[in-house]
């Protein structure tokens, strides 16, 4: 059984110089030396991580921190470096690097632009975005061009945790010991529901009423959006919404999430039950999880082989016209 994993990580050094103050990679400690040095290599050492555990391609995008927080001047040249080494890499082994690309959120118009020439001309096949461009969710009017150009393309946006604004940090994961707060406020808790906020903004913001056929994938089994959705389709209703349909069809149409990260039978089985077998994808979330942990998680799931295969990487392949 063929293995896409599509949310796989790199980083550029020069991205990581101009966001080294970011909480996250100040946090990594002694583990982050390890992690770092996989994220920088696109090459042997990659292709020889995904041989042993059995991946035939990964999907690549640029980890937290990429250039989302920065002022435009330095995130225009910085992501489009990015995108084009990135380019590169899949130029030189197209069989096993996929692309999405790197954005420069602080300027919309650019953003779009840069989606389109990373699509166009370098043959990305998306963008990932961490967290919450210059402190917004994606729902404010000012990113529309960015959301209006991915539809128009056909590509999906991959919304991506990243740490929490400091308010947030403070008021919700105070009070703790440094190590605890972090680790909630971030991988443990915090940003898998401000991911999950995130999706449901974007839906009770009109995004695919303006937007209908963008697709937006998600991450860690949805975020905690599966096992909320009846609730939050339940109580926020079109009457209160306005909108053209209700929550939960937005989520089951314009949604596609991912198992990064995520060794649960459980939750994929909600997710299964919420979203259904066509729109679940296969991640390790490497190089922060062991590939050969997610792959034998997906083997012995308790599912019907023609769903493993879906998720394995027949739906990646449909949705990024592999």
């Amino acid at each position: 059984m063929r293995f896409i994993g599509i949310e796989e990580h790199y980083r550029t050094a020069a991205i990581a110089e101009a966001t080294a103050s970011d909480p996250y990679m100040k946090a990594l400690g002694a583990r982050g030396r390890e992690v770092l040095s996989r994220l920088e290599d696109l090459g042997s050492r990659r292709l020889a991580d995904m041989d042993a555990a059995g991946i035939d391609v990964q999907v690549l995008s640029h980890t937290l921190p990429a250039t989302e927080q920065l002022d435009a001047a330095t995130a225009i040249p910085l992501a489009r470096d990015a995108n084009d080494m990135l380019a590169g890499a899949v130029e030189r082994h197209p069989e096993r690097f996929v692309g999405l690309a790197t954005l420069p959120m602080s300027r919309a118009d650019a953003a779009a632009e840069e989606l389109e020439r990373s699509v166009t001309t370098l043959g990305l096949r998306g963008a990932l975005i961490n967290g919450l461009p210059q402190g917004r969710f994606m729902d404010h009017p000012s990113f529309s061009p960015v959301l209006e150009r991915a539809e128009h393309l056909g590509v999906p946006l991959y919304l991506h945790p990243a740490v929490p604004p400091a308010s947030v940090r403070e008021a919700y994961y105070g009070g703790l010991s440094p190590e605890v707060s972090h680790q909630l406020a971030t991988a443990g808790w915090g940003w898998h529901m401000e991911v999950g906020l995130h999706a449901l903004r974007l839906i009770l913001g009109g995004v695919f009423d303006r937007f209908p056929r963008l697709q937006i994938i998600i991450g860690h089994m949805g975020e905690g959006v599966p096992s909320m959705i009846w609730r939050t389709n339940a109580k926020v209703t079109q009457r209160t919404t306005k909108l053209d349909r209700p929550v939960q069809d937005y989520f089951v149409q314009n949604f596609y999430v991912t198992t990064s990260g995520f060794f649960s039978s459980t939750a994929l089985l909600s997710l299964l039950l919420t979203l259904g077998a066509d729109r679940v994808l296969f991640a390790v979330d490497y190089p922060y999880n062991k590939s050969e942990d997610a792959r034998a998680f997906l083997e012995a799931a308790p599912i019907a082989q023609a769903d493993r295969e879906k998720i394995a990487h027949g739906n990646a392949e449909r949705l990024l016209r592999l």
